[in-house]
């Protein structure tokens, strides 16, 4: 029967993104025979003027604290226990900050029902012994497939049902284009290509990108230099990372690509608090704490990761002054200038 083959959909995370992206998937659940019509999404657990989140979320169909002012539908029902939200899940959509995902799939790990599949909606990377290890790669040692979604796609606007584009990456097409099923929306186009890796290190990377991209804005600096610090930060994604693997250059032209990289660099998270650190001279984590009402930033975390990974491969930190320069302003105090030194490195300009 068709219920019996509909497939139940858990969310997992329900930050911004996730929240943004739970308003179509509870749409189109609620809409297709293909899809169960509850669609679980685990939230943290935190406490609003001393009522529990899940139940606010639960009653009010709000997420006041990441997503205010945007009705969830009413089948998209909040859960504060992972492994009771994920329960009997054939699709599971991460997006949780990258930094949490370890912790969340080893307690997944045993209870998801076999044969469930994933689609990483996560911007971020992190790093083994050996190099590189994708955020999906993570959940792929829990799953056999792991799709990804990444594009030019600020949270805000796509709660707002401003039109915009996303790429799904995934080496099998018709799970992908089940992806797209469920994702879609008249304002929220997908492309689906069968190159997840490029997919997902564009996603990545470009939030090293957009941080470069603030401390030119918080140096008075004009777009002429965010345009060649764009320009550069594309010419950082190539195959030194996945030498078996070389990326199809066609990839960058999809949403995932440069359209996601121009967006972030221009009105992203990381790029706005970039900008305040280098004018308001205080720690990332405090800028974090007051501008993000919660939410993690990306940028720096990815520029540890991917400093760590040139390390391992031994790649020399000259190949990718971008990348180094974020992280030595992050993370050895270097002055914010020094990020305009990047032109001392003629054959990559």
């Amino acid at each position: 029967s068709v219920v019996k083959m509909a497939k139940k959909v858990c969310i997992i995370g329900s930050g911004n993104w996730g929240s943004a992206i739970a308003r179509i998937i509870g749409t189109n659940t609620a809409a297709l025979d293909s899809f169960h019509t509850r669609v679980n999404m685990y939230v943290y657990e935190e406490m609003i003027d001393g009522q529990k989140l899940t139940e606010i979320i639960n009653t009010k169909h709000e997420n006041v604290k990441y997503l205010p002012g945007y009705t969830l539908p009413e089948n998209v029902v909040a859960v504060p226990d992972l492994v009771e939200a994920s329960k009997g899940a054939d699709l599971l959509i991460f997006v949780v900050p990258h930094q949490f995902i370890r912790r969340l799939c080893s307690t997944l790990q045993n209870n998801i029902k076999p044969g469930a599949i994933g689609i990483s909606l996560i911007k971020g990377m992190d790093h083994t012994d050996q190099g590189l290890q994708l955020i999906s790669d993570v959940i792929r040692k829990m799953l056999n497939i792991v799709a990804v979604l990444m594009g030019a796609n600020i949270a805000s606007e796509v709660a707002a049902e401003n039109f915009c584009e996303t790429t799904i990456g995934c080496t099998k097409l018709e799970n992908g284009q089940m992806f797209k099923n469920l994702l879609q929306a008249p304002n929220f186009r997908i492309c689906v290509v069968t190159d997840p890796n490029t997919v997902e290190i564009c996603g990545a990377l470009k939030n090293i990108v957009a941080c470069g991209a603030g401390f030119v804005s918080g140096l008075g600096l004009g777009d002429n230099t965010r345009a060649a610090v764009i320009r550069l930060g594309l010419m950082g994604n190539d195959e030194a990372f996945f030498p078996d693997n070389p990326p199809e250059i066609a990839t960058f032209f999809e949403s995932c690509g440069v359209a996601d990289l121009v967006t972030t660099c221009y009105g992203g998270r990381n790029k706005r608090v970039s900008e305040a650190f280098v004018t308001q001279n205080k720690p990332i984590g405090e800028l974090e704490a007051e501008m993000l009402n919660g939410q993690k930033l990306q940028g720096p975390e990815t520029a540890m990761e991917v400093y760590k990974v040139l390390k391992t491969l031994n790649i020399a930190e000259s190949e990718y002054p971008l990348f180094v320069s974020v992280y030595n302003i992050f993370f050895n105090n270097h002055p914010v200038s020094s990020f305009i030194c990047l032109q001392e490195h003629p054959e990559h300009m």
